[in-house]
């Protein structure tokens, strides 16, 4: 999997920048969870944030906070370059670091999984990230420096039942992302990949909605297991996190670490399933690894 960060040993947190200094991040998906932590912990530490969020009312809300809130919507390719040349506009021309990181998932068995469904889900998971970052790149590339951070997931290495259309959105985006960092080495452009694993978040409040949207679970061959494995689990948020879960803070540390660090890694794991699962999937046989998946 390459080099990354190891769960037993914190980062290294470099000094805050002076202010009067500030550097320029645009990350996207602010309207809560990882996207708002980073945003608000990176201006404490003498950024100057761009947190833009998909709807209209969420870029309101952080406005009130103070932050520069660009509406961008991944699957508007009108709103992302709006966005950008906000940002642009309000910082001379430049921009020291992108964290993509708004995305979505359509629970549901793949083979009820409309094709549609697929397409939406990777114009906001995929498509949109590629178009906002080929917009950057060049502004990196004359500003002589810059860094890429795409929010990736276990699931961008490691599949599991019911999230097909996730997974497949986040495979996509570790191929697409390891490609570009081999072609951006003689750049000074640096491109890195974060993988979380379970954060506590609104991610399945999110997901129940588009499970409700595209899933005709009651017409399914599988309707008993949607009953008694599925829709228990999207609707139970409430009684508590999974297994290894961790607040949305310990994304922000990895990301500082990306940001800040002399060195950045090519790729953090944030929480100990992920580890799990990275391991596993180097050491087990593949009938063993599916076995011990299919049960999550």
């Amino acid at each position: 999997m390459g080099a990354a960060a190891r769960p037993a040993a914190p980062p290294v947190i470099p000094p805050a920048a002076p202010r009067g200094r500030d550097r320029s991040v645009l990350i996207t998906g602010c309207s809560s969870g990882i996207g708002r932590d980073a945003a608000r912990s990176l201006r404490a530490r003498g950024w100057q944030v761009f947190a833009a969020c998909r709807k209209e009312a969420d870029c309101e809300a952080l406005r009130a906070e103070g932050f520069a809130s660009p509406r961008l919507d991944y699957a508007d390719p009108a709103s992302i370059r709006a966005a950008l040349d906000q940002v642009l506009t309000a910082t001379g021309g430049r921009l020291d670091a992108l964290f993509n990181n708004g995305a979505f998932a359509t629970p549901g068995a793949v083979e009820d999984l409309p094709t549609d469904a697929l397409r939406d889900i990777f114009e906001a998971n995929f498509f949109g990230w590629h178009d906002l970052t080929r917009a950057v790149l060049p502004v990196m590339r004359a500003q002589g420096h810059g860094r890429v951070v795409q929010c990736s997931s276990v699931l961008g290495f490691a599949p599991m039942p019911w999230r097909g259309a996730y997974v497949a959105s986040k495979y996509a985006l570790e191929g697409l992302t390891h490609v570009l960092r081999l072609e951006m080495r003689d750049t000074p452009v640096r491109i890195i990949l974060i993988e979380p694993g379970p954060i506590t978040t609104d991610f399945r409040k999110n997901a129940a909605r588009n499970f409700e949207r595209w899933i005709d679970w009651q017409a399914s061959p599988r309707a008993d297991q949607y009953e008694r494995q599925l829709r228990p689990r999207l609707y139970a948020s409430a009684q508590g996190g999974d297994p290894g879960e961790l607040p949305p803070a310990a994304v922000t540390r990895w990301l500082i670490h990306a940001l800040e660090s002399p060195r950045p890694r090519p790729r953090y794991f944030v929480t100990a399933p992920t580890w799990a699962m990275a391991i596993a999937g180097r050491l087990l046989p593949t009938r063993l690894l599916d076995g011990i998946l299919a049960r999550l």
